[in-house]
């Protein structure tokens, strides 16, 4: 299903006044597409994600998934929780892996989460560790993975649970421009095969051949948005 941000606004306190973080931004991202958001830092990139994210509420406008209105100003914690738990998958900046688990264990904890089945979840996570080319690292734990590997299980993480949004917050900011490279094209290849709306923040542009489409905001608001490449 696609994802729309429908004008977005997000204001802060800032001492005596007010720091407006997004304003009125309209974004959609079709199903099976990624697009990657760029700017300068502090111009608004990671606040716009972390309110289609739903870790923060807007002050004005949507997220919408799909048909679904997900999050408004008024969205609860608890409902904004359900929506990401079950229907939109993270990678961080830093990928966040549990140090005592390994790669296949990281992945069925988050499925559990989800409320898979077990049965179902060791073939579904061993799938997509393959996917990612890590499955043969399935059985150690972060400090035996390389950072581009700890990239890649936190990836295959996001997708257990087959969201249908994706959303990654500078997923190459720790690796070279080869291996960034690399994970981009992966995120966007793997974005096509299950069909995830994919919103991508990089600072590197030079790693974004393959995404679908790039945006750039500056000073809160998205500059201009190219159509969307085609096959």
């Amino acid at each position: 299903m696609d994802l729309h941000l429908e004008h977005i606004v997000l204001v802060y306190p800032d001492g005596d006044t007010t720091l407006r973080a997004v304003d009125d931004v309209d974004l959609t991202v079709p199903a099976g597409t990624t697009t990657a958001l760029l700017g300068p830092s502090g111009a608004g990139k990671s606040s716009l994600l972390a309110v289609a994210a739903g870790l923060t509420r807007p002050t004005r406008g949507t997220v919408t998934i799909g048909d679904d209105v997900v999050f408004t100003p008024d969205t609860s914690v608890a409902r904004s929780t359900r929506v990401r738990l079950e229907r939109i998958g993270m990678v961080f900046q830093s990928p966040q892996l549990l140090g005592s688990l390994t790669a296949l264990e990281q992945l069925e904890l988050h499925a559990h989460l989800r409320g898979a089945r077990p049965a179902s979840t060791r073939e579904r996570a061993m799938e997509l560790l393959d996917a990612v080319g890590v499955a043969d690292h399935a059985g150690r734990r972060p400090a035996q993975l390389s950072g581009g590997q700890r990239q890649r299980v936190a990836i295959a993480r996001a997708l257990v649970g087959r969201p249908e949004v994706l959303l990654v917050d500078e997923p190459t900011s720790a690796l070279d421009h080869e291996r960034g490279t690399q994970v981009v094209e992966l995120i966007t290849r793997l974005a096509r095969e299950t069909s995830a709306a994919t919103l991508l923040v990089s600072h590197d542009a030079s790693t974004l051949a393959t995404v679908d489409a790039t945006v750039r905001m500056l000073d809160a608001r998205i500059e201009a948005t190219p159509p969307l490449r085609t096959a």
